[in-house]
């Protein structure tokens, strides 16, 4: 065995390395952050706001206002017990819908049951390793990009350049920087310093814009960027101001 380990070659190896700077119980991303999530997702009765079973206030905008597909094929990237995903098959999508544990998933297929819901397919693994069936209308990701590294940034724009269709539309829902948002503002840098995500990533709009807006592979236009509207505990919806929204279209 070659003691000095001089293999890296590829991006993938770049990737890879850097993955290893965090700590393993920073791990929200890999295959191996599984066992965390699965810790989270364990107790249905935690007080988690998103453990609610209903969509994003934004989604039922986007549909309600015309600016969706009726229906198509979707991703929903991170989906957790399924609530976004249900309701993308209620308006008519074939869903594939990603997540790393196997609790998240069973629970959104028990969700999936006794909903009756057809047209989904659910996915227990990696998004960036999964095998998917794209490419998709609509990639759909509500709090999952937030809990990724700066590097693995470039995994995210590989894997919507891969999967999503031409015209095709990217729906966002992030931890929002500033003012009543929440998530870490440190410098991107910072975060490899200290091994750990601090619970994961705060964006201003700025920064989004400049990841996803025009210019940048996959070429995404902006449709609308606002702040997630807050919901009461009897709307139809899930919402935290919190939360950036954002809905972009490939060119």
């Amino acid at each position: 065995m070659d003691a000095t380990h001089r293999d890296i070659r590829t991006i993938d190896d770049v990737l890879h390395l850097l993955d290893g700077l965090f700590s393993p119980g920073a791990d929200r991303w890999t295959e191996d952050g599984a066992a965390w999530w699965d810790g989270f997702y364990a107790d249905r009765d935690r007080p988690v706001p998103f453990f609610v079973a209903r969509p994003d206030e934004n989604l039922l905008s986007y549909l309600d206002r015309g600016l969706l597909p009726a229906g198509g094929k979707a991703l929903d990237l991170g989906c957790g017990p399924g609530r976004n995903a249900l309701h993308l098959a209620s308006a008519g999508f074939d869903v594939t819908a990603v997540d790393l544990s196997p609790t998240a998933i069973a629970w959104a297929e028990e969700r999936a049951r006794d909903a009756g819901a057809e047209h989904i397919r659910f996915v227990c693994g990696d998004a960036f390793t999964a095998v998917l069936d794209g490419p998709y209308d609509l990639v759909y990701d509500s709090g999952c990009f937030h809990h990724l590294p700066p590097h693995r940034r470039i995994s995210y724009l590989a894997l919507l350049d891969r999967v999503l269709a031409p015209g095709g539309h990217f729906a966002l829902t992030t931890f929002a920087a500033g003012e009543g948002g929440m998530g870490s503002e440190l410098p991107d840098a910072d975060f490899y310093r200290k091994g750990r995500l601090e619970g994961g990533l705060a964006y201003t709009d700025t920064s989004l814009r400049a990841l996803f807006g025009d210019g940048t592979d996959p070429d995404l236009t902006e449709i609308e960027l606002r702040r997630m509207r807050a919901q009461s505990p009897d709307s139809p919806a899930f919402g935290e101001s919190f939360l950036w929204t954002a809905l972009f279209r490939r060119r």
